[in-house]
């Protein structure tokens, strides 16, 4: 790889190191002897301990941070793509610092499996082709092109845009926007604000930009995809449309990615995952739903892709739309002091009114099988006037726990603090699933513990509501939407259809129906068990409850009709219920503000959670209180203690998942600035997330629950 001297020793002007990002749980990045010709975003194979892992170069020419007898060289450089873009890795190097993980776990999982693992280029499977001459190859053969699913031509679509006033007005300061720009579109449900993206989009299209759509649920990308084919089509074709979303093939998800990188698609759509699309330029970001938890990614790397969405649209010079009825509370801050620019949608698009809200006072009320007696007629009624009826309920099974009366067993899961939920399969076979670990098992057919046969399910989920209800109307035609039903590739889509298409009159459904779904003959929301998240310890929880409950009301009375929206409480008087009753979000969030300011809470300060797993929860504790002290001591060395407060470790409200414990610690400071000063500090002498023994930890940036 280098020239030698008549000795065969390199000679040392010659000898180039270089540093290569790779996938695992390391600070990294790894110094590598590299070839002359190696570019910055190359893709390198190169052997890491006992392995051979695929890694990207992030550095070239740089002094090794080991000696050189101690640096191996990259074994080959991947030439089927060209190197990575700079704005790219730029993005991925500020999400590994902010969020505190090492630059390697950022890079390497945003790309296709294929492109990351060894054995895509070598072995028998790999052939004499390498994965994206494979993908080609596949290509050449198919006939007609598909995006998600939506199987259409490339024709234009000639479709115009009719827009009000309100969406007008906010359309024309989208385009008038230079350079970057962030925009929080708020609109009550069933505004519109769908067609103010396309509008917008439109307009960048037209002038050959291009433009990324973000949504938060993976069931929304088929609509979208067909809204914008529909829509957009006199400005952008079938094949200059990628999506990108984790369920995805492996094949299906590279050729859509290459489609992004290459530049030959000039509009991408998917979920979080797609925030990290290659793309050359991006002119437009509109990130739909904004409020909604699933932007904030769990696992690995703990991103918001909301956030990420801002900082790359400034990256790139671009225009940012935040689009929801219910802003988070974050948003709806920047937006009140001036840092987004507000756009507002007060009526609804069509001609219909905001559908009514009613809460049904469950205190005094004999409830049937759950449902009260005022729902149940207005069920009737609904049906009678041939209109469809939404019944939500956000708890998936059967039931959430078996139960025996006789003694007092519960459902308990084997290997979590948590009950196993009923569900029932082919029928009225009963089994207990685990939502936490994923546990299954055959309900037991007598109590384990004093042999009484009459065991019964305490409680309801979707699917006893959902036969409860076919025994009170059992002519309706019934269908439930929840993370049961959709398992299979292409179910939800179906499901969804069929309720489009009138074939369903009562939709039972969780909160996968309560976003992104315009069911024109939709008269009634029923809604059923919102006290649980009432009074959780949380203190997003209402937040989250609200923008809940007002986004699933919001589906109700879309077509030019009346709708109306029940919601069973124990509570009505709870100012939540009161705000949701008025359609008052602004005065909801404005308290909500109030408290938080008061209180020290976000977005007022800023947090961060260091969780620790163990298969003892005083192992979790002892390690926590030991970081605990080590960043204390941090603190006070560089006078930093009055700006941050590091709360006591304690064990999470569910604290054995998979037989192991879990314990947390809450991080929180009054600015930013401080909060990362202290981690960029002290995280390093805490070791690598794989911990010592069976310990691990973790660190997760903003956190959405706690």
């Amino acid at each position: 790889m280098s020239s030698t001297t008549s000795d065969s020793t390199p000679r040392e002007s010659q000898i180039r190191y270089c540093r290569v990002g790779l996938d695992v749980p390391l600070m990294g990045p790894f110094d590598y002897l590299c070839p002359q010709t190696v570019e910055v975003g190359d893709r390198v194979v190169v052997p890491f301990g006992r392995q051979r892992l695929i890694g990207v170069v992030l550095q070239t020419q740089v002094n090794p941070s080991l000696a050189p007898e101690q640096i191996r060289p990259i074994e080959r450089v991947l030439q089927d793509l060209p190197p990575l873009p700079t704005n790219w890795l730029a993005m991925a190097e500020f999400a590994a610092n902010y969020y505190q993980r090492p630059v390697g776990e950022v890079i390497l999982p945003a790309l296709p499996v294929p492109l990351r693992k060894v054995s895509s280029y070598e072995g028998k499977r790999a052939g004499l082709l390498g994965p994206i001459e494979r993908l080609k190859k596949r290509q050449s053969r198919r006939k007609k092109p598909s995006v998600d699913g939506v199987l259409t031509d490339a024709r234009p679509h000639a479709h115009t845009l009719a827009l009000n006033d309100e969406q007008a007005a906010a359309v024309e300061q989208i385009r008038q926007a230079q350079g970057f720009n962030a925009f929080l579109l708020y609109g009550v449900t069933g505004s519109g604000k769908t067609q103010v993206y396309l509008a917008a989009a439109e307009a960048v299209l037209s002038r050959g930009g291009r433009v990324l759509f973000l949504v938060p649920e993976i069931n929304l990308t088929p609509q979208f995809a067909l809204a914008l084919l529909r829509r957009l089509g006199a400005v952008v074709s079938v094949d200059e449309v990628a999506t990108l979303h984790s369920r995805l093939a492996d094949g299906e998800r590279l050729e859509h990615w290459l489609q992004a990188f290459e530049g030959g698609a000039r509009i991408v759509l998917g979920t979080r995952l797609a925030l990290f699309a290659p793309m050359p330029a991006v002119d437009l970001i509109v990130v739909d739903e904004e409020h909604d938890p699933s932007y904030k990614q769990q696992e690995g790397l703990r991103y918001s892709a909301r956030d990420l969405a801002v900082w790359r649209a400034q990256q790139e010079n671009a225009v940012v739309v935040l689009g929801s009825a219910t802003p988070s509370l974050e948003s709806w801050h920047k937006a009140q002091r001036g840092d987004y620019q507000l756009l507002q949608l007060t009526e609804r698009a069509t001609a219909a009114a905001l559908p009514t809200v009613r809460l049904i006072d469950t205190r005094r009320l004999a409830l049937n099988h759950g449902l009260a007696p005022q729902l149940i007629e207005a069920i009737e009624q609904t049906l009678s006037a041939s209109r469809q009826v939404l019944v939500y309920l956000n708890r998936r099974g059967y039931s959430p726990v078996l139960h025996c009366g006789s003694c007092g067993w519960v459902s308990q899961c084997d290997h979590c603090t948590a009950f196993s939920v009923v569900h029932r399969a082919n029928g009225y076979r009963m089994r207990l699933h685990c939502h936490h670990c994923g546990a299954q098992r055959a309900a037991p057919v007598a109590c384990p513990v004093c042999g009484d046969q009459d065991l019964q399910p305490m409680g309801r989920g979707t699917q006893r509501l959902e036969e409860h209800l076919a025994e009170l109307f059992p002519d309706a035609r019934i269908t439930r939407i929840d993370a049961d039903s959709t398992r299979r590739k292409g179910s939800a889509e179906q499901l969804f259809d069929s309720v489009h298409a009138g074939e369903v009159d009562i939709l039972v459904g969780t909160q996968m129906v309560s976003k992104g779904h315009d069911f024109t003959n939709l008269g009634l929301v029923g809604v059923i068990n919102a006290d649980a998240m009432l009074f959780s310890q949380d203190f997003r929880a209402p937040e989250r409850l609200f923008a809940q409950l007002m986004q699933v009301a919001g589906r109700a009375g879309r077509n030019g009709q009346p709708g109306l929206v029940m919601v069973q409480t124990g509570y009505p008087e709870q100012a939540l219920y009161q705000a949701l009753k008025q359609h008052d979000f602004e005065g909801f969030a404005r308290a909500l503000l109030v408290e938080r300011e008061t209180a020290g809470l976000p977005p007022f300060s800023y947090q961060a959670l260091l969780t620790a797993e163990a298969s003892e929860l005083p192992d979790a504790l002892r390690f926590l209180e030991a970081a605990r002290a080590s960043a204390l001591t941090w603190l006070q060395t560089n006078q930093q203690h009055e700006l941050v407060m590091l709360y006591d470790a304690v064990p999470l409200r569910v604290v054995k998942v998979a037989r192991i414990c879990r314990a947390q610690l809450l991080i929180e400071a009054q600015s930013r600035s401080a909060l990362h000063r202290l981690l960029r500090g002290w995280l390093p002498g805490l070791g690598h997330r794989h911990g010592a023994g069976a310990l691990r930890w973790q660190l997760e940036v903003d956190p959405l629950e706690i």
